[in-house]
């Protein structure tokens, strides 16, 4: 009878053990800080910022399942959606929020206040505008190198006087980038010829308009509302023989003439970096500064230049990456 009993003793001491140790796995893979990304629209560009951010995590030596896990969600350009997200990152108390965009940036940093989550943000051209300097807040920003993008289409086009812009009044880096647009215009014999949209519906509209006013060119922003109809607006101008420049290698891979602009990938592994300082404890949001671009690069696409008659010059060819030639 004792050993029938000590071995039900016994079988209850290994059981128990089992079952705590299960728990403990349990725990610890429930302690895996979590990383929310909300990632306002689906676009390459973007697309990129999210894979470079990632990235640049493994670079600074966190292991994707051991150091963190990712909740990915994407608004698809709907605004309430991205509050949605944002508000779900807060509920689930993330250990910290990445925002892709500002319109994921500002609903981020509202939905983080009065909580200890930190926000880092990427794709933000002007944080100032989009009121994302002071609190528990930091990120990497796109702002387009305007006077470079001039002085290239001056170059590819030697004539050209008229330039269009399509841009979403609602978004503030597009209203920054529009005033640092109009601020250079001149200095280039440039006139730029603004229509502001408040949807993604109205921009082939937009563009429509643009044509009819008989622009030498269109520049394309980051505008999220433009960029996700981008191939929509191409069909349009490249009847009407108007080249368009990009602001990056994605818009010009896909027709887009030229472009002097940022690799989103590098920008999102910079992003990725300041976040592993952030989640290892070394720094706190606020303690890192938000990081500008200072270089950037010149695209052309060769084929889509042909077709609309324009030569690139020998020196922009050289310095840029041709998109076109596989």
């Amino acid at each position: 009878m004792k050993n029938i009993f000590k071995k039900i003793i016994a079988s209850a001491i290994a059981v128990t053990m089992l079952i705590s140790s299960s728990a403990l796995l349990s725990s610890c893979g429930d302690d895996i800080p979590v990383i929310g990304i909300s990632q306002y629209a689906q676009h390459p560009s973007l697309d990129n910022c999210r894979l470079g951010f990632i990235e640049g995590l493994k670079e600074a030596g966190l292991v994707e399942g051991v150091d963190f896990k990712i909740d990915y969600q994407n608004a698809g350009s709907n605004d309430n959606t991205a509050i949605q997200i944002a508000q779900s990152f807060s509920s689930k108390n993330v250990a910290l929020m990445c925002a892709i965009a500002t319109p994921s940036a500002t609903t981020c940093y509202a939905a983080a206040e009065g909580t200890d989550i930190p926000v880092i943000f990427t794709a933000i051209s002007d944080p100032a505008q989009a009121n994302l300097t002071t609190g528990n807040v930091t990120g990497t920003s796109d702002k387009l190198p305007v006077n470079a993008q001039l002085e290239l289409i001056r170059k590819m086009q030697p004539d050209a006087t008229r330039i269009g812009i399509i841009y979403t009044t609602s978004e503030p880096n597009s209203v920054s980038t529009i005033a640092d647009y109009k601020a250079a215009a001149t200095s280039y014999g440039f006139e730029i010829v603004d229509i502001g949209v408040t949807s993604q519906s109205e921009v082939t509209m937009a563009a429509d308009a643009l044509i009819s006013q008989n622009v030498d060119c269109f520049s394309n922003l980051t505008d999220n509302n433009v960029v996700n109809v981008l191939a929509s607006i191409l069909e349009k101008t490249n009847e009407a023989g108007i080249p368009v420049y990009g602001s990056e290698i994605e818009q010009v891979k896909i027709g887009c003439v030229a472009s002097a602009g940022i690799d989103y990938f590098e920008l999102g592994k910079q992003t990725g970096k300041m976040a592993a300082q952030i989640l290892r404890g070394e720094k706190t949001a606020d303690e890192l500064d938000i990081f500008y671009v200072t270089d950037f690069s010149y695209y052309v696409n060769s084929t889509a230049a042909n077709e609309l008659g324009i030569a690139i010059p020998a020196d922009v060819l050289a310095a840029a990456e041709d998109t076109s030639v596989s």
